[in-house]
């Protein structure tokens, strides 16, 4: 892969051993077994601290798959070589509500990548003013919801998303008018994002993005709970190595060509990970593959709106009360028979059901709603249940359940300096359970979803 002029003989005529220094202003903190994060006396296993971290994120969160825990350690580990890359590769986390893990899993990467720059609620004036540079810093987005959600929050913002979008390629300033003579200036908008947020992000972040759909643990799932005191110090030592190792392999890291599986952007979004894998060894490049083609299906399958999701789900819920297999058809009418719902108003159709439901892995089958009746395309309660356990409170005696009255708490968004939430007034726009009957297999073509929905 190419990139920009890199100044490789200054680098290593100051830090000879291509060691550089720490990579943020956070200070070294003793690990558990007394050593510090900048340790420099042992030679880095870049395989073995891929691992390592692998294993600290799952030590806090239930991943939603082994493909995502994959994606989420080489695209931490990729922070640390920026210069290097051509493309910033975004990591999108979202979830179709709250208690998924995802600022939790913002709060693991912002403790374990290079130079992390949080912007919650900073303006994007404050951020053109913060990254630049051939090493620029890994931005972090948590409540994207409260910024794309709707589409007149999304107008409001259509600044930050242009910097979102032409930061993902090398070269692509932003043009701005600054000063008392409207001068115009370019702004550096390249820098490795992470974008947490409810429901989904806009499709031009998406596409330049790894994609990770959380989900909310099931109540057999465990996870250590995560103490930034106690927890935080290891999680820098191994920020600390894994900066070590990167920025002592740039030069190889920068010329890399990786073979890839996929194409055209999403090619350009996971290089740099796939690089990374190919460079630490052992099974890491065939995981990275693995999840590179996973994850890029997995985007496709979910573009998708996620309104109103949590209601439908509550609602099915109720349908199925009776039953083990119904008809779409059938689910249909039984949703628009519900007192104050909005399925009947709303003209709910069989392929937008499907939509709703593909985000969480959910999808229309052949079956049998009675052991000699006909079969037609619909759902399976078996399929249904994990989701309901995961995403509803348990149901009450009389079967009710109203998704409103959960009480529901998300960690605390992360905080930022005061400097970045004030705007800079210079700086101005130029433009910018298992069936009891055999399923019978499917004979045609699946009507409730487009022909590539699986794909």
């Amino acid at each position: 892969m190419t990139g920009p002029e890199f100044d490789w003989q200054a680098y290593e005529a100051e830090f000879g051993d291509l060691t550089p220094p720490d990579p943020s202003p956070v200070p070294a903190l003793p690990t558990p077994g007394g050593r510090t994060g900048t340790d420099r006396a042992a030679p880095v296993d870049g395989a073995a601290l891929l691992a390592e971290l692998h294993a600290a994120v799952l030590r806090y969160l239930v991943m939603p798959s082994p493909e995502s825990t994959d994606a989420v350690v080489l695209w931490i580990a990729a922070t640390h070589a920026q210069p290097a890359w051509e493309h910033a590769t975004r990591l999108g986390i979202t979830g179709p509500a709250k208690r998924c893990g995802k600022s939790r899993l913002l709060e693991i990467i912002k403790a374990t990548s290079h130079n992390v720059l949080p912007a919650v609620n900073a303006s994007t004036a404050a951020l053109y003013r913060s990254i630049g540079g051939d090493d620029p810093p890994t931005v972090l987005f948590d409540e994207a919801d409260a910024i794309f959600g709707t589409k007149r929050q999304a107008e409001a913002n259509e600044d930050l998303r242009a910097l979102l979008n032409a930061g993902h390629s090398r070269g692509w300033p932003v043009l701005r008018c600054v000063g008392p003579n409207q001068e115009v200036k370019a702004f550096a908008s390249f820098a490795m994002a992470a974008i947490a947020g409810i429901g989904d992000l806009p499709d031009t972040i998406t596409d330049r993005a790894v994609n990770i759909r959380m989900r909310r643990r099931a109540p057999h799932e465990t996870v250590k709970p995560f103490r930034t005191v106690r927890d935080t110090p290891a999680l820098h030592a191994i920020r600390n190595r894994l900066n070590r190792w990167v920025r002592a392999h740039l030069p190889a890291l920068r010329a890399a060509e990786p073979p890839m599986p996929v194409e055209d952007r999403a090619a350009d979004t996971w290089e740099s990970l796939i690089a990374i894998a190919d460079h630490a060894g052992a099974d890491w490049p065939e995981r990275a593959r693995l999840a590179c083609k996973t994850l890029t299906e997995a985007a496709a399958d979910n573009d998708t709106d996620t309104s109103g999701s949590l209601r439908l789900l509550a609602d099915l819920r109720t349908g199925f009360t009776d039953t083990r297999k119904l008809h779409t058809a059938t689910i249909l009418d039984r949703l628009r028979a519900i007192t104050d719902s909005p399925w009947a108003t709303r003209e709910l159709t069989s392929h937008e059901l499907s939509k709703m439901l593909r985000v969480y892995g959910i999808h229309p089958k052949n079956v049998r709603e009675t052991g000699t009746g006909p079969v037609g395309r619909g759902y399976d309660l078996a399929d249904l249940t994990d989701a309901f356990t995961r995403y509803l409170p348990p149901l009450m005696p009389d079967g009710a359940a109203p998704v409103a009255d959960v009480a529901v708490t998300e960690p605390e968004p992360l905080q930022i300096p005061p400097a970045l939430t004030s705007d800079v007034t210079d700086v101005a726009d130029v433009a910018a359970p298992p069936p009891t009957d055999p399923t019978p297999p499917a004979e045609h073509p699946e009507p409730d979803e487009p022909p590539d929905a699986g794909r």
